[in-house]
């Protein structure tokens, strides 16, 4: 497996991507708090209208269906998501309709809910960044790897990652002692398993710096 330890390297591995011609989507994979976000934003901003994001997370199952279902208290993990419904999108997304835009759902954190309709994808964009937690899982995500020009695995320092996690959660309204909580029941089981799946990924990318994960 190839690794990338540079964001120079990561745009210059998109645009060999993107010279093949077609639509084109890259999978970016990895643990939360890794830097997925914050990578697939300096790919699509490095390449302007050649290409968008398109997050996995808006396929979170709404706060009344977990409550219902019982899983509100592992809101994340992979049985919380809609993976069937995103492995429909990525096949719409793979086989673009000239003319035709397709609609993304999107996850707003401010409000921990999914946003159906918020992302605009246009037939015409030919690379389109997929970044979420379980692209290379098998069970009911397995089809996804099938629907992927290229999958990168981001793996980011672990102390540095459980910065960037942390940071995340205070922003976004939980105190330091309920968002070590949270990482330690929640965030960091689901790594575990993300982690096993990285053997999946053609690239590895290896994130570093102080800029903290989206």
């Amino acid at each position: 497996m190839n690794t990338i330890t540079t964001r120079t390297d990561a745009v210059r591995a998109a645009e060999m991507l993107l010279s093949k011609g077609g639509r084109r989507i890259l999978g970016l994979a990895g643990a939360p708090g890794s830097g997925k976000s914050t990578l697939a934003s300096v790919l699509a901003d490095a390449l302007g209208t050649a290409a968008m994001v398109v997050p996995m997370d808006g396929f979170h199952l709404a706060q009344c269906e977990l409550e219902r279902l019982g899983r509100a208290g592992r809101k994340g993990a992979p049985d919380t998501f809609d993976a069937a419904g995103f492995v429909s999108l990525l096949r719409r997304l793979r086989d673009p309709v000239p003319g035709e835009t397709v609609y993304a759902p999107a996850f707003r954190r401010e409000i921990e809910e999914p946003i159906a309709g918020a992302i605009a994808v246009p037939a015409e964009v030919p690379l389109l960044i997929v970044e979420g937690n379980y692209l290379l899982l098998d069970g009911p995500w397995s089809p996804v790897r099938g629907l992927l020009d290229e999958s990168w695995f981001v793996a980011t320092d672990e102390a540095l990652r459980a910065e960037w996690l942390l940071a995340r959660h205070m922003r976004f309204g939980r105190d330091r002692a309920a968002a070590l909580d949270w990482i330690a029941r929640t965030d960091e089981p689901n790594a575990r398993v993300i982690a096993a799946s990285a053997g999946q990924a053609d690239r590895r990318v290896v994130l570093g710096g102080a800029e903290p994960a989206r």
